[in-house]
């Protein structure tokens, strides 16, 4: 199971960090992975981190949002700097590409605008 957290209203340039609270059977040897939806858009990947914490950003994020996990805690986060009104979206976790997925949560809506 996937949860989501930490979305909400910003205004540009302003700052969030989301949460992804999983279970120990899908987090502990993931590669794992944070994508969105815009409206009338295609889910994106964002970003994706493996168990040893190497990361992969796409290029309309790198710079500013940053993927980090907490294996203990089975958590992995996204923070997320100098936002800007096109990273409006909804925001989800799940495995990496290329490895097991599971089925959607519900999100987290972030919505950068003045």
């Amino acid at each position: 199971q996937l949860v989501e957290s930490g979305g909400g209203l910003v205004q540009p340039g302003g700052s969030l960090r989301l949460s992804c609270a999983a279970s120990t059977s899908i987090f502990r040897f993931a590669a794992m992975g944070w994508y969105r939806q815009a409206p009338g858009k295609e889910r994106e990947l964002v970003a994706t981190i493996t168990s040893g914490s190497s990361t992969y950003y796409a290029d309309s994020v790198k710079g500013r949002l940053t993927i980090s996990r907490d294996n203990a805690k089975n958590t992995m986060y996204l923070q997320m700097n100098s936002l800007k009104p096109e990273d409006t979206a909804a925001y989800y976790c799940n495995g990496a590409p290329g490895y097991a997925m599971y089925p959607w949560g519900q999100g987290t809506q972030v919505t950068v605008s003045s």
